[in-house]
């Protein structure tokens, strides 16, 4: 007997720098999250798709849920909490090395008791804790909600993958595909692009600069050089807070600016497939995390 088609979405929900973007990154097996050890990496929703012969899982990445201080702060926190309601299962992502259920993973389980949805906790970053603790945190987590499984991991180890997978499975229902199988984000390739800028920057930067950029491609234009290979030319501005921001962002003989840009572009031309020339500039937009025109960018759509 033919097995039947399931299919559904599957919201990523936690704290900022629990590990959401790096597991979303494992579960698709594609770069579709940007990674960097730094707080509120993640902006917007990405969705990342999961295809096989019997199943497609759209899993939605949100960004971590922290203290408002800004409009982008809000928009951020309202896009997470926003896509819960919907999901057919939301993985609920906690950090191993708490001893209690703090203040942001509270506010989230709230939400997720309010919904009501089948939920499976994942407790990352376990190579970091004894067996003990690790149990008794279960324990905790087990008293405040009845969770459809609770599975310790660490999520950039692939042997993972695979359990998470067979247990999102089991509790999704028979489905079409909402995309096409060969897809695995339904971000476009200038998202993908900005987002690539944004991660090195992110890992590159100082603390006190990287969450005050923005990227924004201006130009994506393919075209064939004189050997007919198609390349990509790529024009994009970096946007920060401060001039003095400008000036690390572009480094002594712009080198940091160049190493931004190095970086971006190799990861570019491995994800697409194709050569990439690559030009950035830095610009400087003082107001732009209060500015409605570019919060917007990253509302829900």
């Amino acid at each position: 007997m033919e097995k039947e088609f399931k299919s559904g979405f599957v919201t990523l929900i936690g704290r900022t720098n629990v590990g959401k973007s790096t597991l979303i990154n494992l579960l698709v097996g594609e770069k579709v999250a940007a990674i960097a050890n730094k707080v509120q990496t993640t902006r917007t929703a990405i969705r990342g798709i999961v295809n096989t012969e019997n199943l497609q899982i759209i899993f939605i990445d949100t960004p971590g849920i922290h203290k408002p201080k800004h409009k982008l702060n809000e928009t951020m926190v309202e896009t997470s909490f926003a896509m819960i309601p919907d999901a057919d299962v939301v993985l609920f992502v906690i950090e191993a090395t708490s001893n209690e259920i703090g203040r942001g993973d509270k506010i989230i389980l709230d939400k997720i008791k309010e919904s009501n949805l089948k939920t499976i906790l994942l407790i990352n970053k376990i190579d970091l804790v004894k067996r003990e603790k690790l149990l008794n945190l279960i324990d905790v987590y087990r008293k405040e909600y009845d969770f459809t499984a609770v599975i310790p991991i660490s999520a950039n180890q692939k042997k993972y993958r695979k359990i998470i997978l067979e247990e999102i499975e089991k509790n999704l229902k028979p489905g079409p595909a909402y995309y096409n199988i060969e897809e695995y984000t339904d971000q476009t390739m200038r998202q993908l692009a900005e987002e690539t800028i944004r991660e090195k920057a992110l890992k590159l930067l100082k603390d006190e600069v990287p969450h005050g950029i923005f990227i924004e491609v201006e130009k994506m234009k393919l075209r064939k050089n004189k050997n007919l290979e198609e390349i990509y030319d790529i024009e994009a501005t970096i946007y920060c807070l401060r001039e003095s921001h400008k000036g690390i962002i572009i480094g002594k003989n712009g080198e940091m600016l160049k190493r931004i840009g190095k970086l971006a572009r190799v990861e570019m031309e491995q994800n697409f497939g194709i050569k990439v020339n690559l030009k950035t500039w830095v610009k400087v937009k003082q107001d732009w995390l209060d500015n409605d025109t570019i919060v917007n960018k990253f509302k829900l759509k």
